[in-house]
């Protein structure tokens, strides 16, 4: 079976594919001023190697990129087997240890030198001081800090991943929204998003959040043993992943009709995430997106309750860089892919949010959520 991460822009190999990848990373790390980097499991070495260590263990695992070196994945000797079968085997060297010798001094003899390298941002604290004690004159800085453009733009297959995320998240909420909503409880409709999300091709379910009446005012509400009642404002926000990339979309329903307050106020979401929409361009600055739907709430005055950021990337994650936040002058690009998810919430009455993916083109933004945004009414 072919890696599902395996971008098909060129007729490559795997072993090329991913060398071209690690390439790619090691330039960008020396652009930054890094001497290397430091990739321990999680979405960054999939991404780079196509390896995922089958458990997460206290053993170090770790793929080392320096220059003019041949990229080295240091590995328990008995996990061996499983890097040997990895996509992108082939265009990395493989170190095993065994319990009782040191990993890290086949680490540090790897990273002679010292310097500033970039490691991922979940890497084991006890890992990383095992390092610099081994290597003392060796720094470290986060990955998406010092290089939050490495995964931040996709080519055009992984848009068409996304897509098709996408696309399996809006046929959930289509399907979901058929069902009955009062008298059953979130969790409830919780499972009911979780199931469909998998019916339609998601391996990974991350969030179903199911916000009613005033748990609708915390944006990452928990569903829980609340009955949802006739009357009640309803947020939908969820998602996971399908072929190894990330969907995450989020509506706001009503059970029954809807007062003039809960219309207007969806309303003016609707509107503020329309304008952030219009405003995605190549060269625009995250931070104006933010700016742009931020305003238009707050002109309504209800800028005190619009409590988050306005976006945040999704890949081969559902959050990654770049974030849509006052403060981030990251210019977009095309090819950068991105949430846009106003809301507006009323602390002990309801919540408001709307949510597409979007993906920055040469000529603006491109939805990848493609359902509805008026008030759905639901029973």
């Amino acid at each position: 079976m072919r890696d599902p991460l395996r971008v098909y822009a060129a007729p490559m190999s795997d072993v090329e594919f991913y060398a071209a990848r690690m390439q790619r990373a090691v330039r960008a790390a020396a652009g930054a001023g890094l001497a290397g980097l430091v990739v321990t499991p999680g979405p960054d070495l999939v991404w780079l190697c196509g390896y995922a260590p089958p458990a997460e263990t206290e053993r170090l695992t770790a793929l080392l990129l320096v220059p003019d070196r041949k990229p080295l994945l240091v590995v328990p000797q008995l996990e061996r087997p499983d890097a040997e079968k990895a996509p992108g085997a082939g265009a990395f060297e493989l170190s095993g240890w065994t319990d009782g010798q040191d990993p890290y001094g086949l680490a540090a003899e790897f990273l002679a030198g010292g310097g500033r390298f970039g490691v991922s941002d979940n890497a084991w604290a006890l890992h990383l001081l095992a390092l610099q004690r081994t290597l003392p004159e060796s720094r470290y800085g986060a990955l998406t800090e010092a290089l939050p453009m490495l995964r931040a733009v996709k080519d055009a297959y992984e848009v068409d991943r996304l897509a098709a995320a996408g696309a399996a998240a809006d046929a959930t909420f289509e399907a979901v929204v058929e069902l009955p909503f009062a008298g059953r409880r979130e969790r409830e409709v919780a499972a009911d998003l979780a199931r469909l999300l998998r019916e339609h091709g998601h391996e990974q379910v991350d969030f179903t959040i199911v916000g009613s009446g005033p748990n609708g005012a915390n944006p990452h509400h928990e569903a829980g043993e609340r009955v949802i009642e006739d009357g009640d404002m309803v947020v939908l926000d969820f998602g996971g992943l399908k072929d190894g990339y990330g969907s995450d979309t989020t509506r706001t329903v009503h059970v029954g009709e809807p007062s003039a307050e809960e219309r207007k106020v969806h309303d003016l979401v609707r509107e503020a995430q329309q304008a952030a929409f219009e405003a995605v361009r190549p060269g625009a600055a995250c931070q104006d997106v933010d700016r742009v739907a931020r305003q238009v709430i707050r002109r309504a005055g209800y800028g005190e309750y619009f409590i988050h950021r306005t976006g945040h990337g999704i890949g081969v994650t559902t959050h990654e860089p770049p974030y849509l936040v006052e403060g981030e002058h990251l210019p977009l690009v095309p090819g950068m892919t991105f949430s846009i998810e106003p809301g507006v919430y009323l602390p002990g009455r309801f919540g408001v949010r709307i949510e597409d993916i979007v993906v920055c083109t040469e000529s603006g933004g491109r939805r990848l959520n493609n359902t509805e945004r008026e008030l759905r009414v639901v029973r």
